[in-house]
């Protein structure tokens, strides 16, 4: 299914001292958590919060991750995390993500999660049969649906 409504969700961070590393910049791991930071705010204003989608039963794990550095954050930069849904599979979700400099405008990482959607054993399930609101919404956000 081509994208109809395709829309990046944004959430800001400003960099604490403790996000940087001994040279003085962000800390590389600390993107990963950016990235979820932006993943739970984008689900929260799509109108499907984590803990909505937990009480139904269903988790999102991580099970893949790629981040592609550009330039560095530094302590007190105020960055802009954009996060869409990419792509959705029958038991998986893939999310983006560019972080922006929201000062000067520079990209400075961009990425992606794979998480699998999965029931509370842990067992792999059809969102689009379990869940068709969720899913429904997300294939009419993602870029492309499997």
């Amino acid at each position: 299914m081509d994208a109809i409504d395709f829309k990046k969700y944004h959430t800001e961070v400003r960099i604490l001292y403790a996000d940087t590393d001994a040279m003085g910049i962000v800390w590389h791991g600390n993107y990963v958590r950016f990235f979820e930071l932006g993943r739970t705010e984008a689900l929260r204003e799509i109108g499907f919060p984590y803990t909505e989608f937990e009480a139904k039963g269903f988790r999102m794990p991580l099970y893949n991750v790629t981040v592609n550095f550009k330039r560095p954050a530094k302590f007190d930069d105020v960055l802009d995390i954009a996060s869409w849904p990419r792509r959705l599979g029958a038991a998986k979700i893939v999310i983006g993500y560019e972080v922006t400099n929201k000062t000067t405008g520079e990209l400075l990482v961009t990425g992606e999660t794979t998480h699998a959607i999965v029931n509370e054993e842990m067992k792999p399930i059809n969102i689009r049969k379990a869940y068709p609101g969720f899913a429904n919404r997300m294939l009419i956000l993602a870029e492309y649906s499997e």
